[in-house]
C-alpha cells in the first residue's frame, strides 16, 4: 500500500470511528473540561451506563483522539486532538446548511 492510499485508509477509518454519535457527544465533553476527567465525570455528564463509556473511551484512544493516564487505580481522560472536534464542527456547519436548505459557497 503507498502512503497515500495507507494515509486515505487511515483517514476513512478515523471517519468510521467518528460515525458514532455518542463518540461525538465524549469529544465535544472532553473539549469543555480543562484537565483529565475520570470515567464517572463522563458518565454522570452523559447520563450513560460504566460499559458504554468505557468501550466508546477505548476506540476514542486508540485512534489518539483522547488521551489517558492513570493516577491510582483511576483512569482519566481529556481530548488528544482538539483538531478532530473542529473537523466535526465543520461537519456541523455542514449539516446546518443541509438542513436549512442555504448554499454551502456564496456565488
Amino acid at each position: 500500500m503507498t502512503n497515500k492510499a495507507a494515509l486515505i485508509a487511515e483517514a476513512a477509518q478515523i471517519y468510521r470511528v467518528l460515525g458514532n454519535s455518542i463518540r461525538i457527544d465524549i469529544l465535544y465533553f472532553l473539549r469543555e473540561q480543562t484537565d483529565y476527567v475520570t470515567v464517572s465525570t463522563i458518565i454522570a455528564a452523559m447520563s450513560l451506563p460504566q460499559s458504554v463509556v468505557s468501550k466508546h473511551l477505548g476506540v476514542l484512544f486508540r485512534y489518539q483522539l483522547v488521551a489517558k493516564k492513570r493516577v491510582g487505580t483511576r483512569i482519566l481522560y481529556r481530548l488528544d486532538d482538539p483538531h478532530i472536534v473542529e473537523l466535526v464542527d465543520d461537519m456541523m456547519n455542514h449539516v446546518k446548511h443541509e438542513i436549512k436548505g442555504e448554499p454551502h459557497v456564496n456565488a
